[in-house]
């Protein structure tokens, strides 16, 4: 099968990155031939406010440079993961009239909140979820700039209203149920949607024994939870977890854990500690879709201490997988983490099946399978179309 992919690239790069290489990898270790759409944030640093504005609502580069990749690919299907704000969403229409069928991943919620994770004051909010997004102008929810929001609210008004979310998009990839619910309560035709989660390539059996200590891998910001982690875990300076990553509370982090902070370290290192961890804490306050971090400690063993929100409370099952704990509660995630010290026995079993949970739905091969399921499905739904637009 020939597959283009489309992706705009952050600048920071982060796990939504790692799972577009990831799966560009997989379709050609499996023969078929990929086509590469990117754009990269950093060019935003050249651009005026009001090209990017426009970029962002339609790009008129964007819709020629596909039509000519379409012209001479001549993809069999066009996999967007992410059109903000360099592509943007002239790219189905570009499709459209190529009678080239979309598969569109939603790897967060840009489409349904402005500000992509459903975060205001370190809570949930849903405000705009079925609504024009003008709350999100008004409260600055968008990189804390009204003017920002605005583009952001604009785009998804303008194309809300052409049709291009629900007519455009031939077949959503949501990550797990919760997402795909939410997309559908925000509007979206729920027959469109198909399931398939991350995955990673686990390349070693996990070892048993001398397993201790706890880990924390990720985004040192608010929405990840890291100030509830650091709350939860003063005073017990002697309590084995450490913590690895970087980001804008790297100060925080740095001052909160002392020589349990760690800092950035590359994936293989990462899943070295993995190896000998006796579980992970995702204490995220905000809606998270498909952490690979969960897959990964999945693959190594490893059950995961997680906050009992969104798809989180799906991918960790308590007291099988993991255990759960009340959002921001550090009370909680302290009880929580004194009891996997305590119950060392207890965790090896959770970690025994999370193992078995990572075998039965994150393998790459498993992956492989239900990707090429959708596009085919996509495929022939658009055969089926009665015209081309």
């Amino acid at each position: 099968m020939k597959i283009l992919i489309a992706h705009n690239a952050y600048q920071q790069r982060g796990g939504e990155d790692m799972v577009v290489e990831a799966e560009i990898e997989l379709l050609r270790k499996h023969g078929n031939r990929v086509g590469m759409y990117t754009q990269h944030n950093d060019a935003l640093d050249n651009m005026s406010r009001a090209a990017a504005a426009m970029s962002a609502i339609w790009s008129r580069r964007s819709a020629g440079e596909v039509e000519r990749l379409c012209d001479d690919f001549q993809p069999d299907v066009i996999h967007v993961h992410n059109t903000f704000p360099l592509i943007s969403p002239s790219l189905y229409w570009t499709a459209s009239r190529k009678g080239i069928p979309v598969v569109q991943t939603l790897h967060n919620f840009r489409l349904l909140c402005p500000q992509a994770i459903f975060l205001r004051d370190g809570k949930i909010c849903e405000d705009c979820i079925g609504k024009v997004p003008w709350r999100s102008v008004a409260r600055k929810c968008y990189r804390e700039s009204a003017a920002q929001s605005a583009v952001v609210s604009g785009m998804l008004v303008t194309h809300r209203l052409i049709g291009t979310y629900r007519e455009r998009v031939t077949r959503y990839i949501a990550l797990n149920d919760f997402a795909r619910d939410k997309y559908v309560e925000g509007g979206l035709p729920r027959a469109r949607f198909r399931i398939k989660p991350n995955f990673v390539a686990s390349s070693a059996a996990p070892q048993w024994d001398a397993r201790h200590g706890g880990l924390y891998v990720g985004r040192l910001s608010t929405e990840k939870g890291i100030e509830v982690l650091a709350q939860a875990m003063r005073g017990l300076d002697e309590m084995p977890l450490q913590v690895i990553g970087g980001g804008p509370l790297e100060g925080m982090a740095r001052d909160a854990f002392g020589t349990r902070f760690l800092g950035f370290e590359p994936l293989a290192r990462i899943l070295e500690r993995m190896q000998t961890a006796r579980y992970l804490v995702v204490p995220s306050i905000c809606y998270e879709n498909s952490p690979r971090t969960i897959v990964e400690a999945f693959s190594c063993g490893v059950p995961v201490i997680a906050s009992r929100l969104g798809a989180l409370a799906g991918m960790v099952r308590e007291g099988v997988t993991g255990l759960l704990f009340a959002p921001g509660d550090a009370g909680d995630l302290r009880a929580r983490i004194a009891w996997a010290e305590a119950h060392p026995g207890e965790m090896a079993r959770m970690g025994r099946a999370a193992r078995a949970e990572y075998e039965s739905r994150y393998t790459p091969e498993q992956n492989y399978a239900t990707l090429m399921d959708i596009y085919n499905d996509a495929i022939a739904a658009k055969r089926r179309e009665p015209h081309a637009a």
